[in-house]
Order: structure tokens, then C-alpha cells, then sequence
């Protein structure tokens, strides 16, 4: 879909015009207000439509008139929610054009944009038949600056729910790697099997060694001149994930091909740097592989040497993403960078927890967590702090290792948090757990079933501020 802005569509023959209707107000068409508002008695409650035609009385064919909610209560968010509704009705009606002028605060307009691409996404690529898209939609009133950057956000999103849906045949480490290599504007660095065995990468390297895909651990940097601050963003890539040896049901099988969504959010996030050019100067890092059960499998009981010395009982190979991030967290602590934010499909117990509408976050710095939180808010991304004491740790504890990779079934998240905090050294660190929000099984809100490509909008806003 192609987005434009103009300034003024007073007599321009548009397919569809698309307007909003504030509730217990009248819309800036009296054409509407008389035969949508006053005949009809369209309220305009937030997302409600009302699709009319304008018989020759107006220059577009078709007005579609969209419900914004209470006037005082609308916001960039309630304006993504908008526009995503508006081209879901497009597409019901198969418009193929249509200009959008809404009359109100031009500001809005990166939001306008975001909603109308998350609407814009299915994953057809491998369907005979595809869906029935809008072509080309104009922005009126809209800053462009703001409307652009949207798109930039629209088309990371698209980029990263792409990466999380292609099956894992395809999106295997090596092939994560090949697109880190090709991304414009950063530097990337490959490690394979023996350099990451020379690092003292052994609890990465030992959840990977049971697949036929080779690992991959991907360092990718983006520069710029005097940055104000130097950030890594670590994103979990375990591309399949069976539960290796301590292996899952068929079921929770099905859709594992997601538990690489924090790395295809970090690969999104660093593809539009070169474009959005933050005074930041951000690594992206990602340790890549497959959790496979065969005879070269890590095994329950196994001990695990970490990259900071560190040494791990293995209590259930299903527990494998914080292995693979505990070596990425002491690989990005070395490269002397004042925060670490890592983004992880990690746990069930979030799952339980916090549903699919909210992503769980935890760390060692509040100031940096609380800035996370709402930059989130302000994104339409929504995270809540669990916590992090110390006596989650008790069920960690190891009589033959340091710790064990798992433990109780109780406060499963943030043990796993408190797990991979033995990991950070000297930094600021936030971790933050999308297992319910990265993949939805059935549509919600804006969004279709399938990857929802959470992080991106928050992590892009965080690095722009």
C-alpha cells in the first residue's frame, strides 16, 4: 500500500473519503451529518463505521465514516486504532483509494500511518489466493515528517512479523545472519561453532548442538557521530524450539517457530536505524540456533559453563532462551555500553500471568524500566514490572553447579529473570518478556492472527528520543 499527504482535498475525486465522527459531535460534512448523523443517528463511538454513498453530491463515490470516541479522550493511540479500523473496512468493501482527512491534530499523523500498515498485513506469501488490499491511501491535514516516520515504524513492523511467521525452514541462523550482513547502514559481525567456543560461550553453544543448523551468534552496530549514549539490544533466537530432549507436547509445538521474535524485533529495529538516523550508537546482538532433540543433544543434568565463568545445571532442556541470552548478556556487558535491553519470548509464566495484551519487564535499573513503561504506553505497547527479589533465586539453587537453569513452576518469570540478571555486570539492564504478546493465535484489535511484531514500536521510539 502506497501512503500520501496532501493539504487539501475540498474537490478531489477520491474512491472513498474517510472522516471521523467524535461522539455527541457533528463531522465536518453536512452531507453526513444530515443523512448519517440525523437520519441514521451514527453516534461515532470509538471503531463503530458507516459506509454511504454520495450519489453524485460529492466528488468521491463513497463516504466512510469512522467512530473516534470521546473528543477529550483521544489520543495517537485511539488515532492508530482509527486508522486501522478505517482500511479493514476498506478492504471489506474493496476500495482500492481513498484519501483520509480527519481534522484533527496534524501531529497525529505517524500514528495515522502505523495503524493504517499493521491493518495493511496478512502473510499470504505462501497462499495461492491473496487478499484484497487498498493500493494507495492520502493522509490530508497530516505533517508529512510525521506521517514518513510512520511509515518507517509500518514497514519495521511488517519486516519483523514477516521474519516471525516464515516457517523455520527457512528462517534458520544461518539465514537470520545473511539478512544481519545485508542491512544497510551496519556493520555485522558472524561468529560460528568455534569462535563462540573460543569466547566461553558454552551455554549458547549447548543448547544449539542437538540441530543440524549451525549456530550463529550475530553482533550487528550501528554508528554515528558524538552519540549521546551507547546501547546493546539483545533479541532471543532460537529459531525452532521442539523442548529439545525434555520435548513439548505437538501442541505447544505448533507455533515455535515465533521463539525467534526477539530477534526478528532487533533485526527490524536495526533495518530502520539507517533510515530514522538516532544520535545512539546501538548493537543489536543475537544468538542464534535451534533447540532440537538427537543423540547430540544437551541432556538433563548436564553442566554448562557460561562466558563469564558462571556454571549451569541443566534442570529441563525447555528452559534453553535463557541459556542462549545468559552468553549474549555477557558478550554485550564487555562491550562497555551504558544500558542492555534484551527482548525474549522466554516464559509460560508470563503467559499465565499477564495474558496477550501485555508484555512482562523486570531489571536492574528502575529509572531505565520506568522510561520503558511509558515510551510503551506512548506506543500502544503496554508492559508490566514483575518483580525481582532475591528469594526467587532459592529455587535455582544447584548442590553440584552454581545455579539451575529452572526451577519451581511458581514465579516462573521472574526467576528466569533473576536467572539472567547472574549475567549482567557493571550496566544498566532491562528484560523484557513478550512470550503471550509476540504471537497471537486469533485476530485482536488491530492486529490479525499470527506475529504481532511487539517491541518494535517501543524499542524504535526509546532509541529516537
Amino acid at each position: 500500500m502506497e501512503i500520501k499527504v496532501t493539504q487539501n482535498v475540498t474537490d478531489t475525486p477520491y474512491e472513498v473519503l474517510v472522516i471521523g465522527k467524535f461522539e455527541g459531535e457533528k463531522t465536518s460534512l453536512d452531507f453526513v451529518n444530515k443523512y448519517v448523523v440525523e437520519k441514521d443517528n451514527f453516534e461515532g463511538k470509538l471503531g463503530e463505521t458507516y459506509v454511504i454513498h454520495t450519489l453524485g453530491q460529492l466528488p468521491q463515490e463513497k463516504i466512510l465514516v469512522v467512530g473516534c470516541g470521546k473528543k477529550d479522550e483521544f489520543d495517537g493511540n485511539k488515532m492508530r486504532e482509527v486508522s486501522a479500523k478505517a482500511v479493514k473496512k476498506l478492504q471489506q468493501i474493496k476500495a482500492k483509494k481513498a484519501c483520509f482527512d480527519f481534522d484533527i491534530n496534524k501531529d497525529f499523523g505517524k500514528s495515522a500511518a502505523i495503524g493504517a500498515l499493521i491493518a495493511d498485513y496478512y502473510y499470504d506469501k505462501y497462499k495461492s489466493e491473496k487478499k484484497d488490499r487498498v493500493d494507495e491511501i492520502t493522509f490530508a491535514g497530516f505533517s508529512k515528517e510525521q506521517v514518513n516516520e510512520g511509515i518507517i515504524f509500518g514497514e519495521t513492523m511488517k519486516f519483523t512479523r514477516d521474519l516471525a511467521n516464515e516457517p523455520a525452514q527457512n528462517a534458520t541462523p544461518s539465514k537470520l545472519a545473511e539478512i544481519a550482513k545485508n542491512l544497510d547502514g551496519i556493520e555485522t559481525k558472524i561468529y560460528d561453532r568455534e569462535e563462540c567456543e573460543k569466547m566461553g560461550m558454552g551455554a549458547f553453544l549447548a543448547v544449539g548442538q542437538g540441530s543440524i543448523q549451525p549456530p550463529k551468534f550475530i553482533h550487528m552496530k550501528y554508528s554515528c557521530n558524538n552519540p549521546k549514549k551507547r546501547i546493546a539490544l539483545i533479541g532471543k533466537g532460537i529459531c525452532f524450539d521442539s523442548g529439545g530432549l525434555d520435548i513439548k507436547p505437538p501442541s505447544s509445538m505448533l507455533t515455535m517457530k515465533d521463539d525467534m521474535s526477539g530477534a526478528a524485533c532487533i533485526l527490524g529495529v536495526m533495518n530502520a536505524l539507517s533510515k530514522l538516523q538516532p544520535q545512539i550508537e546501538i548493537h543489536g546482538i543475537i544468538a542464534a540456533c535451534e533447540n532440537m532433540p538427537s543423540g547430540s543433544s544437551y541432556k538433563p543434568g548436564d553442566i554448562l559453563t557460561a562466558k563469564n565463568g558462571k556454571t549451569i545445571e541443566v534442570d529441563n532442556t525447555d528452559a534453553e532462551g535463557r541459556l542462549t541470552l545468559a552468553d549474549a548478556l555477557c558478550y554485550a556487558c564487555e562491550l562497555k555500553v551504558d544500558e542492555v535491553i534484551d527482548i525474549a519470548t522466554l516464559t509460560g509464566a508470563c503467559m499465565v500471568a499477564l495474558g496477550n495484551t501485555v508484555s512482562g519487564i523486570m531489571g536492574n535499573n528502575e529509572e531505565l524500566i520506568q522510561e520503558l513503561i511509558k515510551t510503551g504506553e506512548e506506543s500502544g505497547e503496554k508492559f508490566w514490572q514483575l518483580p525481582m527479589y532475591k528469594d526467587y533465586f532459592n529455587g535455582l539453587k544447584s548442590d553440584i553447579a552454581d545455579m539451575k537453569n529452572t526451577g519451581s513452576r511458581y514465579g516462573g518469570a521472574s526467576a528466569a529473570g533473576v536467572f539472567l540478571q547472574e549475567f549482567v555486570e557493571g550496566v544498566k539492564w532491562a528484560h523484557i518478556d513478550v512470550a503471550g504478546t509476540a504471537y497471537l493465535e486469533k485476530p485482536q484489535n488491530e492486529f490479525i492472527a499470527g506475529a504481532t511484531g511487539v517491541g518494535v514500536r517501543t524499542l524504535l521510539n526509546y532509541v529516537i528520543k
